[in-house]
């Protein structure tokens, strides 16, 4: 889910396409979220800790994995679409659970955790109303949540391009609140699968992503409720 804890501090990231070569290719043209480049090091740090598959260097499911991370990565610190390179912007449709697709543009504006967290559901049962959250409070509920980052990682590849059929892990650590919930500090993990459709260039088309949210919010609001002075505290 895309969604991984990051700090604003420029170092070397091996998993991220893209990132450090806009620094030398394309320095102050580009805008960022938050003024610079981020640093990916405390999750991947977490990642390289807790990942169940290490892919040999240059396989498919290493692409694979690595191209999911940049576009993660460009969609939460990139604020123009024009910007991206991993996406083909013209014909871009991002499809969860089999709801309506949501274009670049879209998608870009509500942020990945809403578009992943949408639910149908009426709002008196949601756990997380996506509607009423912007790009920023959604990225803040999950940093503070997961503080050393929410880490993803690819299970399996089943199929490779043009059309990408994967299978994925999210996990991380409820260390921090969570929508007035306590943390529990264990670990918080769910699978999934992606189809991807990608272009000539190997730039998304395409991204299907179908897993179960109750296996995240199961554990998130595991917790038990605590004031907001506490909120502030923890």
């Amino acid at each position: 889910m895309a969604g991984e804890k990051e700090t604003i501090k420029v170092v070397s990231d091996k998993y991220r396409l893209f990132l450090h070569e806009d620094q030398a290719a394309a320095a102050g043209t580009i805008q960022w979220r938050h003024g610079d480049p981020p640093s990916y090091e405390s999750v991947n740090k977490l990642f390289e800790q807790g990942r169940t598959k290490v892919w040999p260097e240059g396989s498919l499911e290493e692409t694979v994995q690595n191209a999911i991370k940049s576009w993660e990565m460009e969609l939460s610190h990139k604020t123009r679409i024009k910007d991206f390179r991993t996406i083909n912007p013209e014909k871009f449709k991002l499809f969860v659970n089999g709801r309506d697709g949501l274009s670049a543009e879209e998608t870009l504006k509500v942020g990945s955790y809403n578009a992943l967290l949408k639910s149908s559901m009426p709002d008196e049962f949601k756990y997380y109303k996506a509607d009423k959250e912007t790009f920023e409070s959604s990225h803040n509920a999950f940093r503070s949540a997961f503080p050393r980052g929410f880490a993803w990682e690819v299970i399996n590849v089943y199929t490779g391009p043009p059309v990408v059929t994967y299978k994925f892990r999210h996990w991380g650590f409820f260390e921090g609140p969570f929508k007035g919930h306590a943390p529990t500090g264990q670990m918080v993990q769910f699978y999934g699968l992606g189809i991807l459709k990608v272009d000539e260039s190997l730039r998304a088309e395409d991204v299907e992503v179908y897993y179960d949210p109750t296996e995240l919010f199961g554990e998130l609001l595991k917790g038990p409720t605590i004031s907001e002075s506490n909120v502030e505290h923890h």
